[in-house]
Protein backbone atom coordinates (compact mmCIF):
# COMPACT_ATOMS: atom_id res chain seq x y z
CA UNK A 1 0.00 0.00 0.00
CA UNK A 2 2.75 2.30 0.82
CA UNK A 3 4.02 1.77 -2.76
CA UNK A 4 0.69 2.52 -3.86
CA UNK A 5 1.00 5.83 -2.39
CA UNK A 6 4.24 7.12 -3.63
CA UNK A 7 3.46 5.87 -7.25
CA UNK A 8 0.20 7.93 -6.69
CA UNK A 9 1.82 10.96 -5.51
CA UNK A 10 4.33 11.07 -8.57
CA UNK A 11 1.15 12.25 -10.16
CA UNK A 12 -0.71 14.34 -8.05
CA UNK A 13 2.06 16.27 -6.71
CA UNK A 14 3.29 17.63 -10.42
CA UNK A 15 -0.27 17.98 -11.45
CA UNK A 16 -0.92 20.20 -8.01
CA UNK A 17 2.09 22.20 -9.16
CA UNK A 18 1.27 22.90 -12.97
CA UNK A 19 -2.38 24.07 -11.92
CA UNK A 20 -0.54 26.51 -9.87
CA UNK A 21 1.75 27.68 -12.33
CA UNK A 22 -1.24 28.12 -14.78
CA UNK A 23 -3.04 29.76 -12.57
CA UNK A 24 0.48 32.36 -11.95
CA UNK A 25 0.52 33.21 -15.65
CA UNK A 26 -3.40 34.26 -16.04
CA UNK A 27 -3.85 37.59 -16.72
CA UNK A 28 -5.36 39.93 -13.93
CA UNK A 29 -9.24 40.62 -14.25
CA UNK A 30 -10.62 43.13 -16.72
CA UNK A 31 -10.56 43.37 -20.37
CA UNK A 32 -7.26 44.81 -22.18
CA UNK A 33 -8.29 48.50 -22.16
CA UNK A 34 -8.95 48.33 -18.65
CA UNK A 35 -5.30 46.44 -17.99
CA UNK A 36 -3.77 49.12 -20.35
CA UNK A 37 -5.70 51.86 -18.43
CA UNK A 38 -4.19 51.03 -15.16
CA UNK A 39 -0.61 50.52 -15.93
CA UNK A 40 -0.52 53.86 -18.43
CA UNK A 41 1.81 56.12 -17.31
CA UNK A 42 1.51 58.86 -15.17
CA UNK A 43 2.62 61.49 -16.91
CA UNK A 44 4.73 62.58 -19.67
CA UNK A 45 8.08 63.95 -19.67
CA UNK A 46 8.91 67.24 -21.06
CA UNK A 47 12.58 67.05 -22.86
CA UNK A 48 12.81 70.61 -23.87
CA UNK A 49 11.81 72.19 -20.20
CA UNK A 50 13.62 69.30 -18.59
CA UNK A 51 16.94 70.39 -20.37
CA UNK A 52 16.20 74.14 -20.08
CA UNK A 53 15.89 73.43 -16.01
CA UNK A 54 19.02 71.76 -15.61
CA UNK A 55 21.18 74.25 -17.41
CA UNK A 56 19.89 76.66 -15.05
CA UNK A 57 20.99 74.61 -12.42
CA UNK A 58 24.75 74.19 -13.33
CA UNK A 59 26.63 76.61 -12.48
CA UNK A 60 27.84 79.43 -15.42
CA UNK A 61 31.58 79.51 -13.93
CA UNK A 62 33.50 78.12 -11.16
CA UNK A 63 32.54 78.04 -7.79
CA UNK A 64 34.05 80.13 -5.19
CA UNK A 65 35.86 78.90 -2.12
CA UNK A 66 33.09 79.66 0.61
CA UNK A 67 30.28 77.79 -1.59
CA UNK A 68 32.18 74.58 -1.56
CA UNK A 69 33.74 75.29 2.08
CA UNK A 70 29.93 75.47 2.81
CA UNK A 71 28.51 72.41 0.42
CA UNK A 72 31.53 70.00 1.45
CA UNK A 73 34.01 70.95 3.85
CA UNK A 74 31.68 71.95 7.13
CA UNK A 75 31.51 68.96 7.89
CA UNK A 76 35.03 68.15 9.47
CA UNK A 77 36.59 71.38 9.62
CA UNK A 78 32.87 73.15 11.66
CA UNK A 79 34.23 74.21 14.74
CA UNK A 80 32.33 71.86 16.65
CA UNK A 81 33.42 68.52 14.88
CA UNK A 82 37.05 69.43 13.80
CA UNK A 83 38.35 68.93 17.18
CA UNK A 84 37.11 65.72 17.61
CA UNK A 85 38.13 64.59 13.94
CA UNK A 86 41.72 65.95 13.90
CA UNK A 87 40.91 67.91 11.80
CA UNK A 88 41.89 71.91 11.71
CA UNK A 89 38.54 74.01 12.02
CA UNK A 90 37.91 76.76 10.33
CA UNK A 91 39.40 79.96 11.32
CA UNK A 92 41.03 78.18 14.30
CA UNK A 93 44.83 79.96 13.43
CA UNK A 94 46.17 77.09 16.34
CA UNK A 95 45.48 74.64 14.50
CA UNK A 96 46.55 75.66 11.11
CA UNK A 97 49.73 77.07 11.97
CA UNK A 98 51.63 73.81 11.45
CA UNK A 99 49.58 72.71 8.20
CA UNK A 100 50.63 76.53 6.88
CA UNK A 101 54.57 75.86 7.64
CA UNK A 102 54.27 73.22 5.03
CA UNK A 103 53.55 75.56 2.63
CA UNK A 104 50.68 76.45 0.12
CA UNK A 105 51.56 74.00 -2.05
CA UNK A 106 51.13 71.00 0.42
CA UNK A 107 47.81 71.82 1.40
CA UNK A 108 46.94 71.59 -2.14
CA UNK A 109 48.67 67.97 -2.41
CA UNK A 110 46.53 67.00 0.99
CA UNK A 111 43.70 68.17 -0.47
CA UNK A 112 43.40 65.95 -4.22
CA UNK A 113 44.87 63.27 -2.96
CA UNK A 114 43.55 62.86 1.08
CA UNK A 115 45.99 62.61 3.88
CA UNK A 116 46.49 59.49 6.09
CA UNK A 117 43.28 57.71 4.99
CA UNK A 118 41.25 60.79 7.29
CA UNK A 119 41.07 63.47 4.60
CA UNK A 120 38.80 62.10 2.02
CA UNK A 121 40.53 62.70 -1.49
CA UNK A 122 39.08 65.67 -2.80
CA UNK A 123 37.41 66.63 0.24
CA UNK A 124 34.69 64.45 -1.19
CA UNK A 125 34.01 67.20 -3.92
CA UNK A 126 34.83 65.17 -6.88
CA UNK A 127 33.13 67.29 -9.42
CA UNK A 128 35.41 70.18 -7.91
CA UNK A 129 38.30 71.53 -10.23
CA UNK A 130 41.63 71.62 -9.02
CA UNK A 131 41.54 75.56 -9.25
CA UNK A 132 38.24 75.14 -7.09
CA UNK A 133 39.92 73.23 -4.38
CA UNK A 134 42.27 75.74 -4.23
CA UNK A 135 40.34 78.43 -3.98
CA UNK A 136 39.11 76.70 -1.26
CA UNK A 137 41.81 75.86 0.63
CA UNK A 138 43.03 79.74 0.48
CA UNK A 139 39.81 80.55 1.77
CA UNK A 140 40.63 78.24 4.88
CA UNK A 141 43.89 79.72 5.14
CA UNK A 142 42.93 83.05 4.77
CA UNK A 143 40.20 82.41 7.92
CA UNK A 144 43.25 80.68 9.82
CA UNK A 145 45.40 84.01 9.56
CA UNK A 146 42.75 86.53 9.57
Amino acid sequence: MTRDLRRTGRFILPAILATFALGALALPPGTDEEIFDRIKPIGVLNAPEVMEAVAEAVPAGPRGGEEIFNSYCTACHAAATAAALGAPGYGDAASWAPRIAKGIEALYESTYNGLNGVMPVRGTCMDCSDEELQATVDYMVAAAEG
